[in-house]
């Protein structure tokens, strides 16, 4: 073998050739291999396709959020685990207060736990009532409102608590707010009003679209408001913009309404001490003359003293009596405080998911009395979150309404799970929903959406 047989293209085999005065044979040219796909769907580095990424990332969570069930499961899922995290949070709240007044530890916890399996039972009720009947019970709710409203200002059946004068003794430790339960009464009996104006194209005039919604809710706060309860005032008068927008009320409509509504707010304030002291103290960072400051500032330091991940649960300081109401209108204070930045924002987010699948089932349902009654109650429970907690932060007026589903109050919770009921009802009974959920009927496996495989029986091959 020649010297040179190491030099030519296919080594050995190049030199036989020249032994035999052939040209030595060209390797052939392979095609270039595709890349392959690693275990896991990723591929090599370098080679990304243009849809990976934060674009795959961001189609892959709009596919998610895009799917029919998901207003279902945002309002189920966020009610409950609002509700759970407030039990938990009124027995923690609750505790030195119910020392201070020399009753069992859990004595509010379990008066609110009561209250929530009732509430449970009104909302499977709410969430399996046809709409037909909703509409039938909005007038008889709304007129046993105001005569529990008229009751209460009734000397001797009204009882005056925190000096405020709405609620009705029921006997023993159980108190009634008919206020709680007018929000609901003016959701449903203005869903259904402005539903039925609507069948006949009468909300193009003002007349029909003010008339008789206006004047039935100016009759609900002013017998609120002679109970002295500012805040429900404030939660019920959003409620009825929130109706009026959904209804495709005119802008100038909206500005005409918040005059006249900052105008009596204004003379309401001033002829009170009282509202006019807690307008003083939005901000305030000190307890002021006559501590008159005293629990928003405390509301603050409570939240300071949580820090990002909270002193944990149970183990706060300014609910041993420094503190008023903190199972109640302050009970977010108490959660900032245990449960730190992460425990608030994740109730920020929970209100939030609840408000974005409301607002969905309203603007993607075609019965006008679903769109209208949907609307409602998100503006309620949204806005009354805000008021709460805006409180609390010092941002606005404190109005003494609890927070939705989360603070300690019977009358407050009952209401508010039937409304939320209704929610689930409507984002149950939308076309894709229906159908999504027909397709997990007993006994029957989807393997794909196109193809239903039956289950076999037991044996069968």
């Amino acid at each position: 073998m020649h010297a040179d047989d190491t030099a030519r293209p296919g080594g050995a085999s190049g030199g036989l050739w020249a032994l035999r005065g052939a040209p030595a044979r060209p390797r052939p040219q392979r095609a270039p291999r595709p890349a392959r796909i690693r275990a896991g769907g990723s591929r090599p580095p370098g080679r990304r396709p243009s849809g990976s990424g934060l674009r795959a990332l961001h189609a892959r969570v709009k596919r998610a959020w895009d799917r029919p069930l998901t207003a279902y499961y945002l309002v189920l899922g966020g009610s409950l685990l609002i509700t759970v995290l407030g039990l938990v949070m009124v027995y923690s709240a609750s505790q030195i207060k119910a020392l201070q007044n020399g009753l069992a530890p859990s004595f509010f916890f379990r008066k609110q736990l009561l209250a929530a399996a009732i509430g449970t039972v009104l909302l499977l009720a709410a969430a399996r009532l046809p709409v037909k009947l909703l509409r039938a019970l909005a007038y008889p709710l709304l007129a046993g409102s105001l005569f529990a409203l008229c009751l209460v200002q009734v000397p001797g059946i009204g009882e005056t608590i925190n000096g405020n004068t709405n609620w009705i003794s029921l006997g023993g430790p159980f108190q009634l707010q008919p206020s709680e339960f007018a929000k609901l009464a003016l959701v449903l009996w203005g869903a259904d009003l402005l539903a039925r104006k609507q069948s006949k194209k009468l909300l193009t005039q003002w007349k029909h679209l003010l008339v008789p919604l206006v004047p039935v809710t100016f009759l609900l706060l002013g017998l609120i408001m002679l109970g002295g309860d500012m805040g429900t005032t404030v939660v019920l008068t959003v409620v009825l913009l929130g109706l009026l927008w959904v209804a495709g009320a005119p802008t100038r409509l909206f500005a005409g309404i918040f005059g006249v509504t900052a105008v009596l707010a204004a003379l309401f304030i001033k002829t009170s001490a009282n509202r006019m002291s807690r307008l003083a103290c939005i901000g305030a960072t000190e307890p002021g003359t006559d501590d008159r400051c005293w629990q928003a500032v405390h509301g603050i330091y409570a939240l300071a003293n949580g820090g990002w991940f909270g002193a944990g649960l149970g183990a706060s300081v300014e609910k041993w009596g420094e503190l008023p109401e903190p199972h109640t209108d302050f009970i977010f204070a108490i959660t900032g405080e245990e449960l730190g930045l992460a425990g608030t924002l994740s109730v920020l987010a929970l209100f939030a998911a609840l408000g974005y699948a409301g607002i969905r089932v309203a603007g993607r349902t075609e019965d006008p009395f679903v769109r209208y009654a949907a609307g409602g109650v998100t503006t309620w429970i949204t806005a009354q979150a805000v008021v709460n907690i805006g409180a609390v932060l010092g941002l606005l007026p404190i109005a003494g309404v609890p927070l939705p589903l989360f603070s300690y109050g019977g009358s407050a919770l009952l209401p508010t799970m039937f409304a939320i009921g209704l929610l689930i009802a409507f984002a149950r009974d939308e076309p894709g929903a229906r159908a999504a959920l027909a397709m997990r009927q007993p006994g029957v496996r989807w393997k794909t959406m196109r193809r239903r495989v039956k289950k076999r029986p037991s044996g069968e091959r």
